[in-house]
């Protein structure tokens, strides 16, 4: 009988672990986002390392929207913001995203909500070049929401980015 109560407290423990419980791999392909700060889950020196292959790996969704930065409805897919903070656990209020160039702005955790922003790694079906504002493109889905046309939001979409950090 122990046995069997062993056996179902482990089994529910191991069903009710947080997504982020798991191991974070580590990249194989070029590190092309790294999350640092508030953050439970890591794979290397206290930070969460991740190439392509693995933003694949995640959950994705896409959307159709217009930009103020493009011409004509474009077609995003990536990471949703909310599963990157639920899968590696991020805690806190604000992240700090970092474009390749070292500009900087704030995304407070409360915009990390289903039907919210992606980590874009696809634009139109391709990867994007630095040069078409990749590798990653925090981006909002604009037309689906009026509450996504503010300058507010405009300006927490970053292009280029390849850097979070959880600061508080």
């Amino acid at each position: 009988m122990t046995r069997v109560l062993f056996t179902v407290f482990a089994l529910s423990t191991v069903i009710s672990a947080p997504a982020w419980a798991e191991d974070l791999a580590m990249p194989e392909g070029k590190v092309i986002l790294t999350v640092s700060g508030n953050v439970a889950n890591t794979n290397a020196d206290g930070t969460a390392q991740f190439d392509l292959e693995m933003l694949e790996a995640l959950e994705s969704d896409s959307f159709e929207t217009s930009t103020i930065w493009t011409e004509g409805t474009i077609a995003f897919e990536g990471v949703p913001l909310s599963v990157l903070v639920e899968v590696l656990g991020i805690e806190g209020e604000t992240l700090r995203a970092t474009a390749i160039n070292d500009y900087a702005i704030e995304v407070p955790l409360s915009d990390a909500v289903e039907d919210g922003p992606i980590v874009a790694y696809r634009m139109n079906g391709e990867t994007m070049s630095v040069r078409d504002k990749g590798p990653l493109w925090l981006v909002y889905p604009y037309d689906l929401n009026a509450d996504y046309r503010t300058e507010v939001i405009y300006s927490r979409s970053i292009w280029q980015l390849d850097r979070m950090e959880a600061i508080d």
